[in-house]
């Protein structure tokens, strides 16, 4: 099963990443997803996709670097780094995916600016003490 979901997810990327065509995406996607952002943040299938599709005009040339597929049970965790187009910053994403009866039902995503990374352990400096 694990390995079943980590190349549902694997596949569902690799056609967005490589073609940019999010209708290949949307074939993965369970017609009840729901994709988090921290905070309260969620969106339908639809919204979801819907954002996605315009956010991939703005980020033409993107480049992304995938360096972690970890997969336990019905969840498959991909950290990857993205480089913006036209010197835009680097960012550190982590995206969590659920599976259910082979689509993915539910994702979660975390993206960080890697230059903002040092600011944002100051917490963890000041808890070290």
């Amino acid at each position: 099963m694990t390995t079943e979901n980590k190349s549902i997810v694997q596949r569902a990327l690799a056609g967005l990443i490589e073609t940019g065509d999010v209708d290949a995406l949307a074939q993965f996607l369970s017609d009840d997803f729901v994709h988090h952002r921290p905070g309260s943040t969620r969106s339908t299938k639809g919204e979801w996709l819907g954002a996605v599709r315009a956010a991939l005009v703005p980020l033409v040339g993107m480049q992304v670097e995938i360096h972690q597929v970890l997969a336990d049970g019905d969840h498959v965790v991909v950290y990857s780094r993205r480089w913006l187009p036209d010197a835009g910053p680097e960012i550190a994403v982590v995206d969590i995916w659920r599976i259910d009866d082979g689509l993915i039902a539910e994702g979660w995503e975390i993206i960080e600016p890697v230059a903002q990374v040092a600011a944002n352990l100051v917490w963890w400096e000041s808890a070290q003490r």
